[in-house]
């Protein structure tokens, strides 16, 4: 392996073990009841270089959903599809897998986390730059004009409601075997109303 490539690798494993570390203090203590001090000290390194991997206190916990940045953007530059279809189609494969993203999950630590991300306001504050920035991505390659960010600011909206609707059903204790229907359902309503809403150019024929 090349140094470059050993360094990166060293740098991506920091970055999981202190966001690990971050999120395992957060759930334990809360949000605002742990310090970036305190962080720090449990991952063995100083402050600074804590703020070198990671600008501010809730990219500890954004970390995690980092990966997810510019997927519909990225969904739609790959697809054959119509845009829209394509859309539907990776969120629905996503409801089928259970992905976290699509708020489906039952899985203690994806549920712990979704609560932790869900229910401090800070954190869905600095969520809402990675929406931005999605939305933006999404935009540019629908065609970056007015129709395209319009087109993009609804898509991301419809993403990010289904999710949440999903993980509050999960969270109360529903069973995912049964929020699935009722979340694909609304998957397609929604997807149905986007292609139904949006200019021609963007839910069929060339884009």
């Amino acid at each position: 392996m090349s140094e470059i490539g050993l360094r990166e690798r060293k740098r991506q494993r920091m970055y999981q073990v202190v966001s690990d570390i971050a999120i395992r203090l957060f759930l334990e203590k809360g949000f605002d009841a742990v310090s970036v001090a305190e962080v720090a000290a449990a991952a063995e390194i100083s402050k600074p270089t804590l703020f070198r991997y990671f600008p501010a206190k809730e990219d500890l916990v954004l970390h995690r959903i980092a990966d997810h940045e510019g997927e519909a953007a990225r969904v739609v530059a790959e697809a054959e599809e119509p845009p829209v279809e394509a859309l539907r189609r990776h969120f629905l494969d996503g409801l089928e897998r259970s992905d976290p993203v699509t708020g489906l999950s039952d899985h203690p630590q994806v549920l712990a986390f979704h609560g932790l991300l869900y229910e401090t306001p800070s954190l869905l504050a600095r969520a809402h730059t990675h929406q931005e920035r999605s939305e933006a991505a999404l935009a540019e390659v629908l065609g970056g004009d007015l129709d395209a960010r319009l087109a993009a600011g609804q898509v991301m909206a419809v993403l990010r409601i289904l999710a949440m609707e999903n993980w509050r059903r999960i969270a109360a204790g529903e069973r995912v075997a049964d929020v699935r229907p009722d979340a694909v359902a609304a998957a397609e309503r929604a997807f149905g109303w986007l292609a139904a809403g949006l200019p021609p150019n963007l839910h069929g024929g060339t884009r």
